[in-house]
């Protein structure tokens, strides 16, 4: 693929920041060339409150992009790792359609193996120019906790020196942002070596997850 140039989003982000003028503004940015290789921008929300036009959310979950089956469907976390983000959510005791669920980049970054679109992480540069978006959703959501899916999300906003495996389940607090709550992405759960991996790592998501409520809770 062609290398990203990047410019920034600020000035395709509009001044109302409703998620449904955020959602069809994100549609024409051109704040860096990923949208070029995309279907679509994809937006977070609130499951089963997609057009809401204000939403507050005491939870805003922030992952790295859009997979393939998002950047089809044009909705967040809709695909395998979403299906065991679902899962952990529910054994965590929290209830996802109370959870706003977004990205750090909003187009899907890929790369062909054949016939299949592979996930490329998106580059520092792509994350900075795409922050403008995230911060007008926090704007719109007004969260109480973030809860940061892997490491891309957690180092956006906490620092390239910060490391999921050493602190994740601890809140933590940056100026300007709500208390922050770093754990692994699921989808790194799905790409466990063995299934002894898989489930240990199943379980230290549910307990983090379990962790962000409690702190919403006290």
């Amino acid at each position: 693929m062609p290398g990203t140039a990047v410019t920034g989003a600020s000035e395709f982000v509009p001044e109302t920041h409703t998620l449904p003028v955020l959602r069809k503004a994100v549609q024409d940015c051109r704040g860096c060339s990923l949208y070029k290789n995309a279907t679509q921008a994809v937006l977070g929300e609130i499951e089963g409150h997609p057009k809401l036009t204000h939403t507050h959310a005491a939870m805003m979950m922030i992952g790295e992009q859009p997979g393939d089956r998002e950047d089809l469907e044009g909705r967040p976390f809709v695909g395998p790792a979403g299906k065991l983000l679902d899962r952990c959510l529910q054994e965590a005791g929290i209830d996802r359609t109370e959870v706003y669920i977004t990205n750090t980049v909003k187009h899907f970054k890929w790369e062909p193996r054949g016939k299949v679109r592979l996930h490329k992480k998106p580059s520092l540069t792509e994350i900075k120019a795409c922050r403008p978006w995230l911060n007008a959703e926090l704007d719109a959501v007004q969260p109480k906790l973030i809860v940061c899916l892997g490491a891309t999300a957690a180092q956006s906003l906490l620092g390239a020196s910060f490391r999921v495996t050493v602190s994740h389940g601890t809140p933590q607090h940056v100026a300007d942002y709500p208390a922050i709550i770093a754990t692994t992405h699921p989808a790194s759960i799905l790409r466990a070596r063995t299934d002894d991996d898989r489930h240990r790592q199943t379980a230290e998501f549910i307990a983090d997850l379990r962790r962000a409520r409690a702190f919403l809770e006290q």
